[in-house]
């Protein structure tokens, strides 16, 4: 049984767990508000965005001048999964799910006989995807240095892949990343972003015919790079609201569970307590009475 100095340490080392986890969690909660709001903002220009794509797709898809990014390599063989984790950890199980979905996809791949490689950003999805795959990690993109990872980052990564595609070293690309829902629920997310999937066009009710000048090959030659990199810089924003999200939510546990820990020593420590003076009583009033 520990003895009451041992008691006392381990409540004084819980209380302290305890001060951390809140600061914590509060400053995770102040970080959310804004990494939220960015995540939120930038859908609706991703959407309309694709939008546009689909009705400039629609008309040059299956033609040979198609641009490389919409009309693919001709080929199925040759996947890279674009994995997006945080470079920080003490956010709950994010970071687990987020590579439990991409070891999924890649099993689901290597099942139908296709070979696959992993782009990873982000530190904290390499370790366990190496442990599964320590083959299979081909290139990864370091943030670790950037306070908050945005728009120039992902024109960086975007880049990069574009010159691995036009090298011929992957056919399709998937990204995997969560998508924020809220503190709660950060949902992952694996989607074909090269060769760059035509969306379904809306019918509009008009049925108005649009017409482009110049052509349409000239805007989508523009328009897809730029469309690649709104989805990685979407991705970013995503994981980063989604850290927050996920770190606010695992502080709040790990202070609630110090403070039902705390009660249970303190009860301990108490009930220790009063055995200790108990027993010296019961020594006490002995020894008077042997006198």
């Amino acid at each position: 049984m520990a003895s009451l100095k041992e008691l006392k340490g381990r409540i004084n080392s819980v209380k302290s767990t305890q001060k951390i986890t809140k600061a914590k969690q509060m400053v995770a909660a102040a970080k959310l508000r804004k990494a939220q709001a960015a995540a939120e903002a930038a859908r609706p220009y991703a959407e309309r965005q694709a939008d546009v794509m689909a009705s400039l797709a629609g008309k040059v898809a299956g033609q040979d001048n198609a641009p490389l990014l919409l009309r693919g390599s001709g080929n199925d063989q040759r996947h890279l999964l674009v994995v997006v984790n945080t470079d920080k950890g003490l956010c709950g199980g994010l970071n687990s799910n987020i590579v439990r979905a991409a070891v999924k996809k890649a099993r689901e791949l290597i099942a139908a006989g296709k070979t696959v490689e992993f782009y990873l950003v982000g530190r904290k999805g390499r370790a366990p995807i190496r442990r599964n795959f320590p083959d299979s990690i081909g290139h990864h993109f370091d943030t670790s240095e950037v306070r908050n990872p945005g728009f120039e980052e992902a024109e960086k990564v975007a880049a990069e892949l574009v010159d691995m595609f036009e090298a011929g070293k992957f056919d399709i690309a998937h990204l995997v990343y969560p998508v924020f829902q809220s503190a709660l629920v950060q949902e992952p997310t694996v989607q074909q972003i090269i060769p760059v999937p035509a969306p379904q066009a809306t019918a509009d009710a008009g049925g108005a015919v649009v017409e482009y000048e110049p052509g349409e090959e000239e805007i989508l030659e523009e328009l897809l790079p730029r469309y690649l990199k709104t989805q990685l810089f979407g991705a970013l924003l995503e994981v980063s609201a989604s850290e927050q999200g996920a770190s606010m939510t695992a502080m709040d546990n790990a202070t609630r569970n110090a403070g039902e820990l705390i009660e249970k020593l303190t009860i301990q420590y108490n009930r220790s307590r009063q055995a200790a003076i108990t027993t010296e009583l019961i020594e006490i009033i002995a020894g008077a009475e042997a006198l």
